[in-house]
């Protein structure tokens, strides 16, 4: 592991503790040359994950795509962003629990939808919105009728 300041390969852990619910290792590590402390964070490789598009281009999985879409539905709602990360995680944990090297993008947006659902109900239109691509007011009053019923 090299520092990030000095480039040496010399440094010491200083401390270690189970990270994202034991999915990781945090280290606290000293480089020996400049003195200077960074973190590294130690995770199993994974077999990767493709997702495959609309268009039927596939692309590798990227969790920070699903935070990104979760983040601008719940711009201005009352909702930390750990909740929306422990979200993803499990978005994530069932995915690759599923043992499919592939996913359609489709089931990656039910599943956040699902959760938003159950989270906070205008984020959960909000997401809808771009997700389901809605054409006009009528297809997003639909929506909303939809969600009033249950």
């Amino acid at each position: 592991m090299f520092c990030p300041y000095c480039g040496s390969e010399r440094n010491k852990v200083v401390n270690s503790r189970s990270a994202r619910k034991g999915a990781s290792i945090r280290r606290r590590r000293e480089c020996l040359d400049c003195t200077r402390r960074f973190t590294t964070h130690e995770t199993i490789e994974d077999i990767p994950l493709y997702v495959i598009k609309k268009g039927g281009v596939r692309e590798e999985f990227d969790r920070q795509k699903i935070i990104k879409g979760m983040m601008r539905a719940c711009e201005k709602r009352n909702i930390p962003y750990e909740r929306i990360e422990e979200i993803v995680n499990n978005i994530e944990k069932s995915l690759y629990n599923e043992m499919s090297k592939e996913v359609n993008s489709k089931d990656i947006g039910e599943m956040v939808l699902k959760r938003l659902r159950e989270l906070d109900e205008i984020a959960f239109v909000r997401f809808a919105s771009v997700y389901r691509e809605f054409r006009d007011i009528n297809e997003f009053s639909d929506e909303v009728r939809d969600l009033l019923k249950k």
